[in-house]
């Protein structure tokens, strides 16, 4: 595969790789309906335009507009390109754009993004699944990037980086929750210690400690996160996380779930 790469989509993350990969060498046909082509850049006024000529096409743009970017783009490639979706999308709309690409006779590849693209750029660790994943691994690979291959269908890296994200932005979302409720109660100092205190000693051990705890006493803290987002309302605070840890206590409290922990 040469060197020819037709990046859809030209905002943070795509503009930062079409950036870098500029920069190490590749030829970049870009295609952004509202964002200009950074310099070195070829711009373009369609998918179907960026795609032509190019031997890899990488769409990151959204995940809304990821089916109609590649059914706009398919027009546009040339027999023996490669297509590869970067958007954060579910795994069902990686498996419906690979099946289009299959039905144009265009090789695919789901790509996950598995770190901000910020700061790495190029360099941010990928995962790539599909018929395709091989060759746009090494594609990309060439040029500084950081692109693992695993086996299997699309779907599998987007469906790994979403479970990484109810993970990752649930964590998020709870410590957001959590240091408002405590400067509206005035000691935010306090919880953020508490918070860097329990993120730093955990180990390997902490996963079974969480999992054990909510089964074993659900019910006891159904009660407390009821009260927790109580507390919220009273202080002027959304109770989201609270509200959503709490309903899910309850439901293994009503369900009496068994895990292998136990």
């Amino acid at each position: 595969m040469t060197g020819v790469i037709a990046l859809l989509g030209l905002g943070e993350a795509g503009g930062a790789l079409a950036r870098d990969l500029t920069a190490a060498g590749a030829v970049v046909r870009g295609y952004d309906p509202v964002v200009s082509a950074p310099e070195g850049v070829v711009a373009t006024r369609s998918e179907a335009e960026a795609a032509d000529g190019a031997d890899l096409v990488l769409s990151v743009n959204s995940a809304s507009a990821a089916v109609d970017a590649l059914e706009a783009g398919l027009a546009g490639v040339r027999a023996g390109a490669v297509w590869a979706d970067l958007n954060t999308a579910s795994p069902g709309t990686k498996r419906r754009l690979a099946t289009i690409a299959a039905a144009h006779g265009v090789p695919f590849a789901d790509v996950a993004i598995m770190a901000p693209v910020p700061g790495r750029g190029l360099r941010v660790p990928m995962l790539a699944t599909g018929d395709a994943a091989g060759t746009v691994a090494a594609a990309l690979n060439q040029f500084g990037a950081a692109v693992e291959v695993m086996d299997g269908e699309p779907g599998l890296a987007a469906e790994r980086k979403l479970l990484r994200s109810v993970f990752f932005k649930g964590m998020s979302a709870a410590v957001v929750e959590a240091l408002r409720a405590a400067r509206a109660a005035g000691c935010e100092d306090w919880l953020r210690k508490v918070v860097t205190d329990e993120l730093t000693a955990a180990s390997a051990s902490t996963v079974d400690r969480l999992v054990d705890g909510s089964h074993r006493h659900a019910a006891r803290r159904t009660a407390e996160m009821a009260a927790a987002a109580e507390m919220l309302g009273e202080l002027g605070v959304r109770a989201d996380v609270a509200s959503a840890a709490r309903d899910q206590l309850a439901h293994l409290a009503s369900h009496r779930i068994v895990t292998n922990h136990e």
